[in-house]
């Protein structure tokens, strides 16, 4: 039974391999339809459990953009951006948060909730939305292959919570925020 359960998957793989040799040189002399930059999907699966969505006031949209830019001047495809806009999300709602008094994590600020004291920099570097985003792509891009893991273990592993599954309840919200902005 193995067997013939083998050659039938080897049978079906071969003719899909088939079907794309041959068809791809015809396909690469196909006329394109539109020729327009769209946005693409960047979500590699399912975001994992509930998801999460806040509206966002004209400051946080603002961040969403400076996460972007700086995503784009990083070099980084638009998954990076989900990560950060979803770990961004997390850690303060898109707002670029100072000193909280008594409500603050020991000495967190900005965007990503960075500390000074963990040597994400000073804290009107880590207040500034472009230097933040590069600091996260920074720690991100030392991530081996952060592409293909799961947005909240990427983030987690930049960022190291006590939530650490937390980031993946604003993996939508950040998916459709990239679509919507990347190309404005």
């Amino acid at each position: 039974m193995n067997t013939i359960i083998r050659k039938s998957v080897l049978s079906v793989a071969g003719l899909a391999f088939a079907g794309g040799v041959f068809a791809g040189p015809i396909a690469a002399h196909a006329n394109p339809v539109d020729t327009k930059p769209v946005a693409v999907a960047v979500q590699t699966a399912k975001p994992q459990g509930d998801q999460s969505r806040i509206n966002l006031n004209d400051e946080q949209t603002a961040n969403v953009k400076a996460i972007i830019a700086a995503t784009k001047k990083a070099g980084l495809p638009e998954r990076a951006a989900v990560i950060s806009i979803a770990t961004s999300l997390q850690e303060s709602k898109l707002e670029n948060l100072g000193h909280l008094g008594d409500a603050n994590d020991h000495d967190s600020l900005g965007l990503f909730q960075q500390r000074p004291t963990s040597g994400w920099g000073t804290p009107e570097q880590i207040t500034d939305p472009a230097y933040s985003t590069a600091a996260f792509l920074k720690g991100l891009k030392q991530v081996d292959g952060w592409q293909d893991m799961p947005l909240t273990q990427a983030a987690q592993t930049v960022q190291v919570s006590a939530y650490p599954d937390a980031y993946a309840q604003w993996e939508q919200q950040a998916t459709d925020l990239v679509a919507q902005h990347w190309n404005s």
